[in-house]
């Protein structure tokens, strides 16, 4: 491979600083190596446009390689010699690799049956609900079915079989019979079909993608957390010449791509993929309605059974596929456009483009989570992956792997199962009966162990009296505790599961559900009336599957938290929930599959909690990192360490302190005296929205809010991020008009923020929207958060181990959910990576909020930390932020020694008066 200084750039479109070439070099000769690097370039550095350039020049310079060995070149032999499996079984569709052919009915099968009646449970003994769930239990497990005597009728003395009939209108809910035996491995049982068929959401969706592109052998994945840094890459790759020489396209979910008016006005992700889902199934049921009536026949189409109208067009879809080939790269509001005009569906169309491109970018949970890849068929095998924005990205992986089930959910469930049995049990088979009953069981358990308060109680740790357990609504437990617990232990849920997604399951008990709903229009609506209107019968049955999953996880690698109904002002609220704890086996899926992966991100600092959580067995010589300072001169930046306040008053926004009436005033005083000196926007960031409240109502009360409002027009952040962009646009605009204005009056905006908000993350304050940032307080995550608790003393175990075994947490104590002093002793008690991890939460949201301002080379601005805290040492308090963990090209240049307020604001008279000077000369 070329040296160092032979490697070339030529597509970017600017003469690079020589930071950007060094990360453009590093970046290109990691691809090389393969493996894990880790580049932090800041905000405002051209990191995306960096990445495009050096990432694709390699990318092209690949292909130019492999174009010259000729027809039998393989980019996989330079890789990761892979051979090529383009003619293996992997590479066939599911309906080929699932291609059974009619078999007769096993010979033993009728003696299977008549051994099964030696169990004895025809006896028309009246068993408690307990020994009857016990009982299905033991026989789900031995792989046996209790012969109940619902298919019988006594006559004469003796039972005789009765043939039931199903009522034409029922007959699309009845599942088909199943057999479950060990040498079966579980199969559906079908009269007219030889194929196997899994009927789950993830295959329902390959209606909609018709034929297929040939898979190009290498293609660069690009995720990002955010649509809208999505768009911004898709923007800066545009300015590059490989707009036209590659193929690139752009994915989205289905709320974003959607263009079915009908769907999209169900308003959320859940809702609109299941309509989505729905449309295409029941145009597939359909399909099979219209064979079975045979010809001269025809079946009454309706609305709702007619599928989707923006798919089934090949001809269109072509027209849509050609025209996004021809066009330049293209984000998600341009493949909607083009969807809108041609009649077609833009995520579907997206999704074609996907095995022909060379560059496929994505959000977060496309890649990150197995199913989704799944889903999408996307192949990492010997591809490049880059992760943008990777400071979270522990949390952020371990987080789609959560799951939670609430006790309305549950309570829905129940019914709908309970009707459908109930409807059906005559017709059922041996098989579906137990795994109906099995799931009932599991139903109950769930509910009871959220109302039985003594089951949770008895798990609860010893550090607490039994005047707190009554208090304690959230209980933590381990997988398998939990499974006692609920005397489920038994229960094969991976058979469970399979059972569920082969039978399709959850659609036929839903849709019969939603039938009677709508018929009888009685209890079972006014049941779903009282839960969420988001809420479905399918959502809730998803969320069961998704905890049942959950559950099949290994002991150590997350915990269960019981939250207890309690009485509030919205109803009762409960819940059950999964919290996945360790990302390595996740992340390793990916790594193990892809040729490099590459995180990026403003401050990845520090790497070595990112690499313990994820990669720990990594080998050095395997991880690359790159960190480089940032283009703007030293001068164009005033980072200064607030101590005091313009009374004296000592800053310590600390959890006890804060809230103090004298600390809210000082802290008045402060921004009283900054916009008389700072020009144009002024951008405050609380540490949550309850605080900022808190202080805005105090100011309102004693006019401090009022002196503000002389000198800048005051901006309070939204909680509701749909009304950010609107927001920040009439921000903007004030500044603009008033920054024009007379100096001596109202000269600008003041935007309160708030950390870990909207505005904290993704959002540009360059130039007069960001000219002074100021941060309050130190923003450390609340204590009183159980599932943050659990995660802190999950990674201070992780100190105790290797990495084959499972983590113990050292750290002793049960925590509750809103006790905060709890959740203090059990930080306090933290030595080791479990302290260090909680630091590194509030430094990493102070660096992502403070560096929202400085954007170019040209800009400048002042960053104001204000709390004692920032200066104190490190070694005489028990959390320490460490200023280390500032970014470097802020740290270096960091006023600490200001001993009083006067001292500050002469800094930033002189600072501003520089630039407002420099500004006019130029």
């Amino acid at each position: 491979m070329e040296e160092n200084c032979e490697i070339e750039f030529p597509a970017f479109p600017y003469k690079p600083y020589p930071i950007q070439m060094d990360f453009m070099k590093f970046l290109y000769k990691s691809l090389d190596k393969g493996g894990i690097s880790m580049l932090e370039s800041p905000t405002g550095t051209g990191k995306t446009l960096s990445i495009i350039c050096s990432a694709l020049q390699w990318l092209v310079d690949k292909k130019r390689q492999e174009s010259t060995k000729g027809a039998g070149g393989n980019v996989q032999e330079k890789l990761g010699n892979e051979p090529c499996l383009d003619n293996d079984a992997e590479n066939e569709p599911d309906w080929m690799r699932n291609f059974v052919p009619n078999k007769e009915p096993d010979s033993c099968e009728k003696k299977k049956r008549k051994e099964k009646k030696k169990y004895g449970f025809q006896s028309k003994e009246i068993r408690s609900e307990k020994e009857n769930d016990e009982i299905i239990r033991d026989l789900f497990n031995r792989g046996e079915e209790e012969e109940v005597e619902v298919n019988l009728n006594y006559k004469d003395g003796k039972y005789v079989k009765v043939k039931v009939r199903v009522d034409e209108e029922d007959e699309e809910f009845l599942l088909e019979e199943y057999e479950s035996e060990e040498e079966s491995g579980g199969t559906l049982k079908r009269k007219n079909a030889g194929v196997n068929v899994c009927s789950s959401s993830d295959e329902e969706e390959e209606e909609g993608l018709g034929d297929e592109e040939e898979e190009v052998r290498l293609k660069i994945y690009f995720c990002s957390r955010t649509h809208s840094q999505l768009s911004q890459f898709i923007k800066e790759l545009r300015k590059t010449t490989f707009a036209s020489e590659l193929m690139a396209v752009c994915l989205g979910s289905r709320k974003n791509l959607c263009i079915n008016e009908e769907v999209v006005k169900l308003g959320t992700s859940t809702r609109i993929n299941e309509r989505c889902l729905e449309l295409q199934k029941s145009k597939k049921n359909e399909a099979s309605k219209t064979k079975k009536l045979g010809a001269g026949k025809r079946g009454h189409r309706t609305k709702a059974s007619s599928g989707c109208p923006m798919l089934g067009s090949r001809k269109i879809e072509k027209e849509f596929k050609n025209e996004i080939i021809q066009l330049e790269p293209l984000d998600i509001e341009d493949l909607v456009r083009i969807g809108r005009s041609l009649g077609t569906c833009p995520y579907y169309g997206s999704r074609r483009m996907v095995p022909a491109a060379d560059l496929v970018v994505l959000p977060y949970q496309s890649l990150l989570s197995k199913s989704s890849r799944e889903s999408l068929g996307l192949s990492l095998k010997n591809n490049v992956i880059i992760i943008d924005e990777a400071h979270n990205l522990a949390d952020t992986l371990i987080s789609m792997y959560d799951a939670k089930v609430t006790l309305s959910q549950l309570n829905f469930l129940q019914s709908h199962l309970e009707g459908y049995f109930q409807r059906f049990r005559n017709l059922l088979g041996p098989g579906n009966r137990r795994y109906i009953q099995t799931l009932m069981v599991l139903t109950r358990a769930l509910l009871k162990i959220q109302l039985d308060d003594g089951k949770v109680a008895s798990h609860v740790d010893p550090l607490f009296g039994s005047g707190e357990i009554e208090n304690a609504f959230v209980s933590s437990m381990a997988i398998n505790e939990f499974l006692f617990a609920l005397h489920i232990d038994n229960i094969n849920l991976v058979k469970l599961l399979q059972y569920m997604k082969e039978t399709n399951l959850i659609h036929k008990v839903s849709g019969y559900g939603d039938k009677v709903a709508v018929s009888q229009k009685g209890s079972t609506v006014e049941d779903g009336e009282a839960m969420n209107k988001e809420e479905s019968a399918v959502s809730c049955f998803q969320a069961l599957a998704d905890m049942l999953f959950s559950l099949t996880n290994n002991d150590g690698d997350g915990r269960v938290l019981i939250s207890r109904p309690r009485q509030t002002c919205h109803g009762q609220e409960g819940h059950i929930k999964y919290v996945m704890l360790t990302g390595e086996k996740i992340f390793s899926e990916i790594v193990n599959q892809a040729h490099a992966v590459i995180l990026a991100g403003g401050t990845l600092q520090p790497i070595e909690e990112t690499k313990e959580r994820l990669f720990p067995s990594l080998q050095p010589d395997r991880l690359h990192f790159f960190s480089c300072g940032h283009i703007i001169p030293p001068e164009n930046i005033l980072p200064i360490v607030v101590k005091h306040g313009p009374s004296g008053q000592s800053f310590d926004f600390s959890y006890k302190l804060r809230s103090l009436s004298n600390m809210i005033e000082e802290l008045g005083l402060l921004l009283c005296n900054l916009v008389t000196v700072v020009p144009e926007g002024v951008v405050v960031f609380f540490p949550s929205f309850d605080y900022e409240g808190k202080v805005y109502d105090a100011w309102k009360s004693s006019g401090i809010l009022t002196r503000i409002m002389k000198k800048k027009r005051v901006f309070r952040e939204p909680r509701k991020n749909t009304d950010v962009e609107a927001f920040l646009r009439e921000y903007k605009e004030t500044i603009d008009a008033l920054s024009t204005t007379n100096p001596t009056s109202c000269n600008g905006a003041i935007l309160f923020a708030v950390v870990g908000g909207k505005i904290s993350e993704g959002i540009n304050f360059s130039d007069g929207t960001g000219r002074c940032v100021i941060m309050i307080g130190l923003p450390y995550p609340s204590p009183s958060d159980i599932e943050l608790i659990e995660r802190v003393k999950h990674i201070e175990g992780l100190e105790e181990t290797t990495s084959n075994q499972t983590p113990k947490s050292s750290v002793d104590g049960e925590h509750r959910n809103g006790d905060v002093q709890t959740g203090f002793h059990i930080l306090r008690s933290c030595k080791g990576r479990g302290k260090e991890y909680y630091e590194n939460l509030c430094m990493k949201a102070v660096n992502q909020s403070i560096g929202r301002a400085i954007r170019h080379i040209n800009d400048y601005a002042a960053i104001l930390l204000v709390d004692v805290r920032y200066a104190s040492d490190p070694a005489k308090r028990s959390f320490s932020h460490s200023t280390g963990k500032l970014p470097q090209w802020i740290r270096s240049h960091l006023v600490t020694k200001a001993e009083n307020y006067g001292e500050i604001h002469r800094l930033l008279h002189q600072f501003f008066k520089f630039h407002i000077s420099k500004g006019s000369n130029q």
